[in-house]
């Protein structure tokens, strides 16, 4: 299968499309909390409202591969998962310019939990300390991006793809039924 063909049958496959916005923001959630629990890296409070479009997104990917029978069902899903990574770039946006002091943090953006008890990994990851938004917790050694800067380039990459991908599944469905 050439390229140009895995990609077309990418774009064309609502399974697929749903598929892999499910696996994405699974990812993405698990590296947030395996850099939180195991690496020891302080959320602060931008950081943990950037999770919430990938718990969403996962939930709407679920529901496209429940779904996908039903194109203009499943189109509208994609297209609600473009919106919702484009809303989470927004999100990483304004958190890089809080980061690189653009522009001023949230009100009461840092808030500590002083209790470090010997708990399990998930009390570890529900109370750690939340950081401070304005610092930079981990950065790239090579380009000196945080992972706000990441998700800011990763969430319009999704956002694009599935805008695609709606689009697509809409022109290729509607051309077969007008052969």
């Amino acid at each position: 299968m050439s390229i140009r063909n895995a990609v077309t049958w990418f774009f064309s496959s609502p399974r697929a499309v749903c598929a892999f916005i499910l696996g994405i923001s699974f990812t993405a959630l698990a590296v947030a909390f395996i850099s939180e629990g195991f690496l020891g890296l302080e959320p602060c409070k931008l950081c943990i409202y950037q999770r919430y479009p990938y718990a969403l997104a996962m939930v709407l990917g679920i529901a496209g591969l429940l779904l996908y029978r039903r194109t203009a069902i499943v189109r509208s899903i994609i297209g609600l998962s473009s919106l919702t990574f484009f809303c989470n770039s927004v999100i990483a946006f304004f958190h890089t310019g809080v980061e690189r002091h653009w522009w001023d943090p949230l009100e009461g953006c840092k808030i500590f939990n002083f209790d470090h008890k010997k708990q399990s990994i998930l009390e570890n990851i529900m109370s750690t300390p939340l950081g401070s938004c304005d610092e930079i917790p981990w950065a790239d050694p090579i380009f000196g991006l945080s992972m706000a800067n990441y998700n800011v380039i990763l969430c319009i990459l999704l956002g694009v793809i599935c805008l695609i991908a709606a689009f697509y599944i809409k022109t290729r469905q509607g051309r077969a039924g007008e052969s």
